[in-house]
């Protein structure tokens, strides 16, 4: 049987502990999970870097798109820096041109920064036009993974482009899928292409902690964290 490995997205120190203890193979470090996942704090990166299994943090430091300016580029190498000073094992990287495509030579430049570093890249790869040639470009900047939907917002759902990652990728790059997946869902999704990993913040809801906390808008109702019964479940139907 074949083992597939695990990334959990974790963005505050409990659903570190969670991940861990719930038998995660990585970690994707991140803050403000709500938006798609942004640099993380330094202190949660120090505190991280003490976990049992690989730690990769997401250079991302605002919301939005992912096309940089110079602006955006002095700060992704900035947090590099600081990913590489914590002692974390990776960096999530992406960067798009306004039509989409990969943005070679910001992704050249923040690589180049992060040499020695592992490197997975995120779903700037869902915006491209061409699932082919975005995964050929990313064998050529030598990034170890990327992570992909497919294109759409549920895996599940994006399992064509994933198949054309998969097939174009010929063991020259791993490739991770994400996105809306579930321990229900999952064995289907390996059933229809059989990727390397699989990633997920493996989160279940809960309700907020302070209901002062919601009125004064600092909290939603419901939070979503990691939950290690929901870790353990997702290795189990990935046959883990």
């Amino acid at each position: 049987m074949t083992t597939h490995l695990l990334e959990v997205c974790v963005a505050d120190p409990q659903s570190l502990v969670a991940a861990i203890a719930g038998g995660g193979d990585r970690i994707e470090l991140c803050s403000g999970l709500e938006l798609g996942g942004l640099t993380p704090s330094a202190g949660l990166m120090r505190l991280a870097a003490s976990a049992p299994i690989p730690v990769y943090a997401i250079v991302r430091p605002r919301s939005g798109d992912f096309v940089c300016d110079d602006a955006d580029l002095d700060a992704m190498l900035g947090d590099i820096d600081a990913i590489r000073a914590a002692g974390l094992a990776g960096v999530v990287l992406g960067a798009s041109r306004p039509n989409g495509e990969l943005d070679l030579k910001v992704l050249a430049r923040l690589l180049e920064q992060a040499e020695g570093l592992g490197s997975t890249l995120h779903r700037a790869i869902d915006l491209v036009p061409d699932f082919a040639e975005a995964t050929e470009a990313a064998i050529g900047l030598k990034f170890e993974r990327i992570l992909t939907s497919g294109g759409v917002h549920v895996a599940l759902d994006g399992v064509d482009n994933i198949a054309t990652a998969l097939a174009t990728a010929r063991g020259r790059i791993k490739v991770m899928a994400g996105s809306g997946l579930t321990p229900a869902n999952v064995g289907a999704l390996l059933a229809a292409v059989p990727v390397d990993e699989v990633h997920s913040s493996c989160a279940s809801p809960g309700p907020a902690s302070s209901a002062p906390a919601v009125r004064l808008g600092f909290a939603a109702e419901t939070r979503r964290r990691t939950d290690p019964a929901v870790v353990q479940a997702f290795k189990a139907a990935m046959g883990g």
